[in-house]
């Protein structure tokens, strides 16, 4: 969310994260104001050392993909997050979180404790669920942002209509050629053909091939690229498709189990997982941004982000809330979401 805020003017003077690799990505492309480990264990400024806090506390016990367990330790959390909105007492803040989280009705009530609370520090809040292909993004994920202010109202972001999202194709066609320089970064997980296939009506839906790693639509935003990449859930595409246009062998496939074929022993060469270079670019972060750690770590890493450019939408929205403007949010493209130069990554500090 840093990216994006930063794009929208907003300086970052803390931050922090549990996840050491992500800690030293944050410091190689951001700044070195970001503490590593627990945030209830942590030297955090005082009161009115920052206008807005953001976060996103973990989301792995309120989302579908997981077992959506209320007892979760990770679930409190959120609560931690307005513990620190507590202790800063900003102008506002922005807490995201899965979508789950929003609309699940096994969440009513930590929702209504969550806006209450909120509304007993002094803040006005708005639950927002939005999806980042309406804000530039080549990828349909949904996700909460509860923001609160102390004076005026929550605005949502006003969705990109000027244009249709980017599709697949749009994106990966800028980054170099697969395996080359810019693009090298290869998940090692095969892709071979599930023995029982699961069928559904679209040839990117069901389950096809091992594990849990669909296939992508070029001609579409991407369905939300998950944390768990790196092996064999990794989103896959076709490379012939990407590199000359017309069907997808997933397509001639799913036709063929759908009337009644039997699966085949084995899938052409061209069908392969998405690198790490294209799940950033998915995820709109900049051609520059670098990523520290293990294969397996970065793609982590890059599931776990909010899509910058989606960030960015919503930090326009509530400069337009903290100072009353009425003006529409200016549009960028991903090669524009601001990275700190050199020179000034180790003078934000507190």
């Amino acid at each position: 969310m840093d990216l994006g805020f930063l794009t929208a003017g907003f300086e970052p003077v803390w931050a922090n994260d549990i996840d050491r690799f992500a800690v030293e990505t944050y410091r190689r492309n951001i700044g070195s104001h970001i503490a590593l480990g627990d945030v209830r264990n942590q030297n955090i400024p005082g009161p009115g050392s920052a206008d807005v806090v953001i976060g996103g506390p973990p989301c792995q016990g309120f989302s579908v993909a997981g077992k959506m367990d209320p007892n979760d330790p990770r679930s409190r959390h959120v609560w931690d997050f307005l513990a620190v909105v507590e202790h800063i007492k900003p102008r506002a803040f922005v807490m995201e979180n899965v979508a789950a989280l929003a609309e699940n009705q096994r969440w009513t009530s930590l929702r209504d404790a969550l806006i209450r609370t909120s509304r007993q520090l002094g803040y006005r809040t708005k639950l927002f669920v939005l999806t980042a292909s309406d804000y530039g993004v080549p990828q349909n994920r949904q996700r909460m942002f509860l923001i609160g202010v102390r004076q005026g109202s929550p605005r949502a972001p006003k969705p990109v209509t000027a244009k249709s999202p980017p599709s697949l194709r749009d994106v990966l066609s800028r980054l170099p050629a697969y395996g080359s320089a810019g693009n090298d970064l290869i998940c090692p997980a095969r892709v071979t053909v599930a023995a029982k296939p699961v069928l559904r009506r679209s040839p990117y839906a069901g389950m096809l091939f091992n594990g849990q790693g669909r296939p992508l639509d070029l001609n579409r935003p991407a369905s939300t690229l998950p944390a768990s990449m790196g092996g064999n859930r990794t989103p896959i595409i076709d490379q012939q498709q990407l590199e000359q246009a017309g069907e997808s062998w997933v397509v001639e496939y799913h036709r063929h189990l759908r009337g009644g074929g039997a699966p085949c022993s084995s899938v052409p060469s061209s069908l392969r997982r998405i690198t790490v270079q294209e799940a950033a670019a998915i995820q709109t972060f900049p051609p520059e941004m670098e990523f520290v750690g293990p294969l397996t770590t970065q793609y982590r890493q890059i599931g776990n982000a909010v899509p910058p450019m989606l960030a960015y939408h919503v930090a326009e929205a509530l400069k337009g809330s903290l100072d009353g403007a009425e003006e529409p949010t200016k549009e960028v493209e991903a090669d524009q979401l601001t990275l700190l130069p050199d020179s000034d990554r180790e003078l934000i500090q507190v």
